[in-house]
């Protein structure tokens, strides 16, 4: 079996579709989608629709609970939270339903279990970010002690592209484009995200994992990024102060932190959640 894992679309149609297209070229299975289909972009409705069509496994991701009224936005940034609410606004009831009946965690046979966030805690678990050693180590002791005797989980939420192998006591991050499975260590995956990046590279990024020949491979995929980022202008929902040049912003947090003003306008102005 080979699985085209996705994650984090963000309403981003054009992304999505150019992943779509290529994954069509990698010779899937199935395609696993692992949450927050919705948020932050401008068509959320066209997203819903293309993952449907093309008989996507899907789990629920944060912003896709935060629309659908399963959770509140306190937690959010600034600007994810102003997305969820316009998002609410342009989506028909069954696009919501659809939302709202999406699992926190999914296996996938015998290969994968699907998760936004972690694989621990049992509540709340879309929420969680596997960004540090910490979290990573117990969402690893999780899978280890699942009853499926499933050996990876694939996660998405941070937006960030990763293969982690659990070895010894630890986990431990592996680098490259193609990685192998080993048949008796646990593996954690991130395909990093779709629609909205939060790396310098802007491309849309999946993974793809062949069963068969234990491997796991990363594309990335190039998209209108400009056509997507004009609509989002459009709309309003582009953070605040996005259009400036980068020292400028970096210049502006320096003096920010000096007046001792960064954490109070933190959230208004930077992506987080």
């Amino acid at each position: 079996m080979r699985l085209a894992i996705i994650s984090d679309v963000h309403s981003n149609l054009e992304a999505l579709r150019a992943t779509l297209d290529d994954i069509s070229t990698q010779g899937a299975d199935r395609i696993v989608c692992l949450g927050d289909i919705v948020g932050y972009n401008t068509d959320p409705a066209e997203c819903i629709a293309l993952l449907q069509e093309c008989g996507a496994i899907c789990v629920a991701g944060n912003h896709d609970r935060a629309v659908c009224g399963q959770i509140v936005t306190d937690d959010f940034g600034f600007v994810g939270a102003r997305a969820i609410f316009w998002t609410r606004r342009r989506l028909g009831q069954e696009a919501v339903s659809f939302l709202a009946g999406l699992p926190l965690k999914a296996e996938i046979g015998d290969a994968v279990i699907a998760v936004h966030g972690a694989l621990h805690p049992e509540k709340s678990c879309d929420t969680v970010r596997l960004d540090n050693d910490e979290q990573r180590r117990a969402s690893f002791e999780a899978l280890m002690n699942h009853p499926s005797g499933i050996r990876i989980c694939a996660f998405g939420h941070t937006h960030r592209l990763g293969v982690f192998e659990w070895q010894g006591s630890s986990p431990r991050q592996l680098l490259g484009n193609e990685i192998n499975v080993k048949e008796d260590t646990y593996y954690h995956i991130n395909p990093g995200s779709v629609g909205e990046s939060r790396t310098s590279d802007p491309r849309a990024t999946y993974l793809v994992l062949d069963t068969a020949r234990q491997a796991i491979k990363v594309r990335r995929v190039e998209y209108d990024w400009f056509a997507s980022m004009a609509k989002k202008r459009r709309a309003g929902l582009l953070p605040p102060l996005s259009t400036l040049p980068e020292p400028l912003k970096a210049a502006l947090r320096r003096y920010l932190v000096v007046l001792g003003l960064y954490d109070a306008v933190k959230r208004k102005w930077e992506v987080s959640e």
